[in-house]
């Protein structure tokens, strides 16, 4: 058993995405490097009236198709989109769930909301129809743990099993956590990452007095433009993205393909509000130091950051301005919600799967929408179009409501 302090890198040996840039690791990651149709941002019938009614969502997907009528039927459209994405990370780690030794393989998935569009559906049967005709699926489809529960049930996985919610850095610390099991043994496989539905009109009518989503309605596709000078709020969206992650002596004797490492975990709490981060950046910044020092990675290092970038005021600078002090100006910095909204829980997960691409393929995604950047965000932002570079370690950063910070050093193989 490894020390807790002794560096470990788990092997990233699968990747699922399902976003609302594409179905897929392969489609997702094609749409956020080359965009050309404009991002899959619509008007939302059940959102009309409110400021912001328009959110991302995965349109070309057939939950019920893929699943089948009964298997959906039991679970939320976050769990959904878990379960899809676990499926394709495990096939593209080369896993057989069949054969696996299932007690060694832990799930931890991380949300904000869980099932929120039910309760929002049931409370409206509540009010109209009376207390007998509410679900009594309500609590098993809407738990924040849903997700994990769905994915270890759909793959035979009987190792660790949970959620993880610290708000919009839940995958993030999902994936930490996955990267600690597997460095004190606990278990030796980890499908990790982030899951998200959350197009509510109860949560959606929130934000928009909270004023933290776009009110851009004349042009949707634009509305998110992290790091922009005219940025005005983040813009939801749906999606999971999911990590295969294994101890490195596993995945070599199966003789695996790794496709990157996941080296470092820092998290901390600002301490400071329920909504707004600390306006010092002493949070996110312990987060990444910690990070930093738990990969045994120098700042110089880093040639890529996956930033939270959610294309609020507030945000957008503050986070620029902690990588500005401990990285420098050096590395290629992206937000890659332009192309699939914010997606909350979920956002760790998803952005966490295309850092891994990034590393691969030597590309640094563009920030959509991204025209004229923000004079006080000195940090070098990719736009318009991706950029190349050799990269052989990178970032990626999350920020949650109520000061949850998290921060990955991922390595190239």
């Amino acid at each position: 058993m490894r020390r807790p302090d002794e560096p470990f890198t788990a092997a990233v040996t699968g990747l699922g995405l399902v976003t609302a840039a594409g179905v897929g690791a392969e489609a997702t990651w094609r749409d956020v490097t080359a965009p050309g149709a404009p991002p899959s941002v619509a008007h939302r019938p059940e959102l009309d009236g409110l400021p912001c009614d328009f959110t991302y969502g995965v349109e070309d997907l057939d939950a019920t198709a893929v699943l089948g009528v009964a298997t959906q039927r039991l679970m939320d459209r976050f769990s959904q989109l878990a379960v899809i994405a676990a499926r394709e990370a495990v096939a593209d780690a080369g896993l057989d769930a069949s054969v696996w030794d299932s007690g060694r393989v832990a799930v931890v998935i991380g949300s904000a909301h869980g099932g929120l569009p039910f309760y929002d559906e049931q409370s409206a049967v509540l009010a109209e129809r009376g207390p007998r005709r509410v679900s009594p699926k309500l609590a098993p489809l809407t738990v924040v743990n849903g997700a994990a529960s769905s994915v270890a049930t759909d793959l035979g996985a009987h190792g660790p099993s949970f959620g993880v919610s610290t708000a919009c850095s839940s995958g993030t610390v999902a994936i930490g956590t996955a990267h600690q099991l597997l460095r004190c043994g606990a278990v030796d496989v980890a499908v990790a990452g982030g899951a998200e539905s959350p197009l509510s009109r109860l949560l959606i009518a929130s934000a928009c007095t909270m004023r933290a989503v776009s009110t851009r309605r004349d042009e949707p596709t634009r509305a998110c433009r992290p790091f922009d000078a005219e940025r005005d709020g983040f813009v939801v969206g749906e999606g999971a993205g999911l990590l295969v992650m294994e101890r490195p002596e596993h995945a070599a004797a199966r003789g695996a393909r790794v496709r990157a490492g996941v080296a470092g975990y820092g998290a901390s709490s600002d301490a400071h509000s329920a909504v707004a981060p600390d306006p010092e950046g002493n949070g996110i910044e312990r987060a990444l130091r910690t990070a930093l020092a738990d990969a045994d990675v120098a700042a110089r290092d880093i040639g890529h950051v996956n930033a939270h970038g959610t294309s609020t005021v507030m945000n957008d600078q503050i986070e620029s301005g902690v990588l500005g002090r401990v990285l420098g100006a050096h590395p290629l910095v992206t937000s890659t919600k332009g192309r699939t909204g914010h997606t909350l829980g979920a956002a760790g997960g998803i952005e966490s799967a295309l850092t891994v691409l990034a590393l691969e393929h030597g590309l640094v995604p563009p920030t959509a929408n991204l025209e004229n950047q923000d004079l006080n965000i000195t940090a070098d932002v990719v736009a318009k179009e991706a950029r190349a570079a050799r990269l052989d370690a990178a970032v990626k950063t999350s920020l949650g409501f109520g000061g949850h910070n998290a921060v990955l050093v991922l390595t190239r193989t």
